[in-house]
C-alpha cells in the first residue's frame, strides 16, 4: 500500500491541471529559499527554472537509466548520490522509487509539470508529489546532475528526497545506509572493517565477500566509504586516487576468470573482484586493475566485456577484495528481506512493532529510561517478547527512530543516540521485567535513523528493550525483527497479573518465584544404549513451562527459567524430568517419566542439587540421577 505525502493525490493534480491547461505548482514546496536553505540563502540569487528552459527536448530517462547518470552538485550529499548511484543499477527497485516511469515521460500535449517518486518512510510506502522547477545559477542546475543535458530523473528524485526531508540543505551531510533503506524497505548493516579485523584474516575475508556477494546476487545495494578522522579529512584525495569521507556506490561484485580461450574455463581459481562508482563521476582508484593497468591483461576481451570494464574517466573502477579490504574502512550492506513463501532463496519472518519513548513522572507508566547506565530506569522502557522456536536461529533487529531532518529550523533535527538490549527470559513470562535478567547481547549505540544487529540464538523467550542513550528524551520509533520461523512478537505492557471481580474469591497473588532449571546428571537411558531424549517440566498452581527436548544425552544442561505469580506461597513447587521415547513398531511417540522433585522456594535459597524420586514416592527411594536447580527469585509482587 502506497500512502500520497501530505495527502497529495498525484492523478488528481495532474488531472487538475490538464484540465485547466496550467503547469503545476506546488504549494508544499514552492519555488523559494525555503525550500532550499534551512536558515539563510548562502549561494546568492537562485532561479527555479523547468527543463522546457532549461533545454529544447528534455527526458526523464535518456538511453534509459544508469548510474553514469548521477552527478553530485553544490550539496555535500555524496551519501544520497551514491545510493541514487546503486538503485539505478536495479530496475525492480528503481521502477517502484519511480512508478509508472513511462507515463510521467514528456508528452508535450498531456504534459502538466508534475512527477511523483515513491520512498519507504518508516514502515510505509510514502508517494511524494513535486512540481518540475529546479534551482539553477547562471542557467545550470546547482544540484544533483546528469552527464546528458536533457535528462532529469536525477535532478527530480533529488528535489522529491529534499521535500521530505525539508529542504535541499537537509541533504548536505548524511548516511548512505538510510537512503538505500528508503530506496527498498530493506534492512542496512553498516559493518566497520577495521574493528573485525578482515584484513590480516584471511578466512573471515573470504567470509564477507561470501556474504557480499549473496546480498549483490539477491537484488541488495551496496555501499562503502573510507572514513575521515579529522575535519581536514574530509574529501581528501589520497595517493591512490580514493577519496576520504566520501561514500562509494558499489555496482558489481563477481568471481573474474583469469587466461585466455578454453583454458580459462578449465582454472579453478578465480579472483574475487568489487566494482565502485564515485558519486563525482571522476577521481578513480589508480592501483592494481584500474582501468587502464597492465592487470586486465590477464583477462580475455570476452569476459573484460562481460564484466563492462570501460577506460575512461567516469568514476567507475574495479579493484580486488583484498585492495578493497585494505583501503576502505566502512561498509554498508542494505538486504532486501525475502519474505514470498514462493522463493527459491531464504525466507523470513517479520515482526514489526511500532513504539515511542514518553516521559511520565509515574516510575510504572515511564517509557523514557535510557540506556543500562541509568539502571534506576533503564526498565522503565518499552519491551517486547518473542520466542526462538528452532534448536539455532539467526536473527535480524533492526531499530529505526522516526525522521528529524524536516525539524532543522527549529533545531531538534539531529538524531537521538538509541540502542537496544536482549535479554533471555523465563519461557512463560507475559509481564514486564521489573529486574534485569540474562542479557545475551545488544546493539550499539549510535545517533543513526537506525542501528542493526545479527545475532544467533538459542531456542527460548527473549525480551529486546530499545531505548535512548539519555533517559527522559521522546521519540516515536519502529522496531522490525526477522526470524526462520515466526516469533510471537509482542509488546509487553502490564507490570503484573491484572485484579479482577474473581481475584477477591480466588485469591490474587502475593508472591513471585522465579525457578531456574540448570542441568541434569545421570538419568536412566531408555534406549538400547542407555541414551535418553531428556525434558523437564515445572509445574506451578495449575501452571507449567516446558523445556525444549534434549537430544541424546543423560547430561542435560536445561538452562530452562519459569516465573510463577503465586497464591499459595508455601505449597512446593513440582519439577518432572521426562523423556521423549518412539515405540517404532506402532510408530509413534510417548513420554516416559524418569522423576520428579518438589522445591520449596525458601528466601535465601539459590541453588540446589535434588535427587530425583519416583512420582508416587511409595518406597521413597531415590532414582538414578540429581537435578541441579536455582531459586533466582523469590519476592513480592511487581519486582520481577
Amino acid at each position: 500500500m502506497v500512502v500520497p505525502y501530505e495527502g497529495q493525490s498525484f492523478s488528481t493534480l495532474r488531472r487538475q491541471c490538464q484540465q485547466n491547461g496550467s503547469l503545476f505548482e506546488d504549494p508544499l514546496f514552492p519555488a523559494t529559499d525555503q525550500s532550499l536553505f534551512c536558515q539563510d540563502n548562502h549561494i546568492g540569487r537562485v532561479t527555479w527554472k523547468r527543463p522546457k528552459q532549461l533545454c529544447s527536448n528534455p527526458h526523464l530517462f535518456v538511453n534509459g537509466i544508469s548510474a553514469h547518470d548521477l552527478h553530485q552538485g553544490q550539496l555535500g550529499n555524496c551519501w544520497f548520490v551514491a545510493a541514487c548511484s546503486s538503485l539505478a543499477s536495479r530496475d525492480a527497485l528503481w521502477q517502484k522509487v519511480i512508478p509508472d516511469w513511462t507515463d510521467q515521460e514528456w508528452d508535450e500535449k498531456n504534459y502538466a509539470g508534475i512527477f511523483h517518486f515513491c520512498f519507504w518512510r518508516f514502515g510505509e510506502w510514502v508517494d511524494v508529489v513535486i512540481d518540475d522547477r529546479l534551482p539553477t545559477v547562471n542557467g545550470e542546475l546547482i544540484y544533483c546532475h546528469s552527464s546528458d543535458n536533457n535528462e532529469f530523473w536525477s535532478a527530480l528524485l533529488e528535489k522529491a528526497y529534499a521535500k521530505i526531508c525539508g529542504c535541499y540543505e537537509a541533504l548536505d551531510g548524511g548516511n548512505t545506509a538510510d537512503a538505500l533503506v528508503d530506496f527498498t524497505g530493506g534492512v542496512s548493516e553498516t559493518m566497520d572493517l577495521m574493528e573485525i579485523g578482515f584484513k590480516d584474516d584471511e578466512e573471515k575475508c573470504n567470509k564477507l565477500f561470501e556474504r557480499v556477494l549473496k546480498v549483490y546476487n539477491r537484488g541488495g545495494l551496496i555501499s562503502c566509504s573510507i572514513r575521515a578522522t579529522s575535519a581536514a579529512d574530509m574529501e581528501a584525495r589520497l595517493a591512490c586516487g580514493l577519496v576520504k569521507g566520501h561514500a562509494y556506490a558499489v555496482t558489481d561484485v563477481c568471481r573474474v576468470r583469469l587466461g585466455h580461450g578454453l583454458l580459462a574455463y578449465f582454472k579453478s581459481d578465480k579472483l574475487t573482484m568489487i566494482r565502485m562508482r564515485n558519486p563525482w563521476g571522476q577521481r578513480e582508484w589508480n592501483g592494481p586493475w584500474s582501468d587502464s593497468s597492465e592487470e586486465w591483461k590477464k583477462v580475455s576481451q570476452s569476459e573484460r566485456e562481460r564484466m563492462g570494464v570501460t577506460v575512461q574517466d567516469d568514476g567507475e573502477f574495479w579493484m580486488t577484495f583484498d585492495d578493497f579490504i585494505a583501503n576502505f574502512t566502512d561498509l554498508i550492506l542494505c538486504r532486501l528481506i525475502n519474505k514470498s513463501y514462493l522463493s527459491f532463496h531464504k525466507t523470513w519472518e517479520e515482526a514489526v512493532m511500532h513504539g515511542s519513548w514518553r516521559r511520565h513522572n509515574e516510575p510504572l507508566l515511564n517509557r523514557a529510561g535510557g540506556c543500562v547506565n541509568n539502571s534506576s530506569s533503564f526498565l522503565q522502557n518499552p519491551q517486547y517478547a518473542f520466542h526462538v522456536k528452532k534448536p539455532k536461529d539467526e536473527v535480524l533487529i533492526c531499530l529505526q527512530q522516526k525522521e528529524r531532518r524536516a525539524t532543522l529550523r527549529e533545531g531538534r533535527g539531529q538524531n537521538l543516540a538509541i540502542g537496544f538490549d536482549i535479554h533471555r527470559v523465563e519461557l512463560n513470562r507475559i509481564y514486564r521485567m521489573h529486574v534485569t535478567q540474562q542479557k545475551i547481547g545488544g546493539s550499539v549505540y549510535i545517533n543513526s535513523r537506525s542501528v542493526f544487529k545479527r545475532i544467533n540464538l538459542a531456542e527460548g523467550r527473549y525480551v529486546i528493550i530499545p531505548t535512548t542513550f539519555d533517559p527522559g528524551l521522546e521519540a516515536d520509533f519502529l522496531l522490525r525483527i526477522y526470524t526462520d520461523v515466526p516469533s510471537s512478537c509482542k509488546e509487553l505492557t502490564l507490570d503484573e497479573p491484572p485484579q479482577t471481580c474473581w481475584s477477591g474469591l480466588c485469591g490474587y497473588p502475593c508472591m513471585v518465584t522465579q525457578v531456574h532449571i540448570l542441568s541434569a546428571n545421570g538419568l536412566s537411558g531408555q534406549d538400547s544404549d542407555g541414551v535418553s531424549d531428556p525434558y523437564v517440566i515445572i509445574r506451578c498452581e495449575g501452571e507449567k513451562v516446558c523445556s525444549p527436548v534434549h537430544k541424546n544425552t543423560q547430561n542435560p544442561v536445561f538452562d530452562t527459567k519459569g516465573v510463577f505469580y503465586r497464591k499459595k506461597a508455601n505449597k512446593p513447587i513440582s519439577i518432572e524430568v521426562c523423556v521423549c521415547v518412539c515405540i517404532y513398531n506402532h510408530n509413534f511417540l510417548m513420554d516416559s517419566f524418569l522423576g520428579q522433585v518438589t522445591l520449596t522456594a525458601e528466601p535465601g535459597d539459590f541453588q540446589q542439587t535434588l535427587h530425583l524420586r519416583d512420582k508416587d514416592d511409595r518406597h521413597d527411594n531415590d532414582l538414578p540421577g540429581t537435578l541441579s536447580v536455582a531459586i533466582v527469585t523469590n519476592t513480592v509482587l511487581t519486582n520481577i
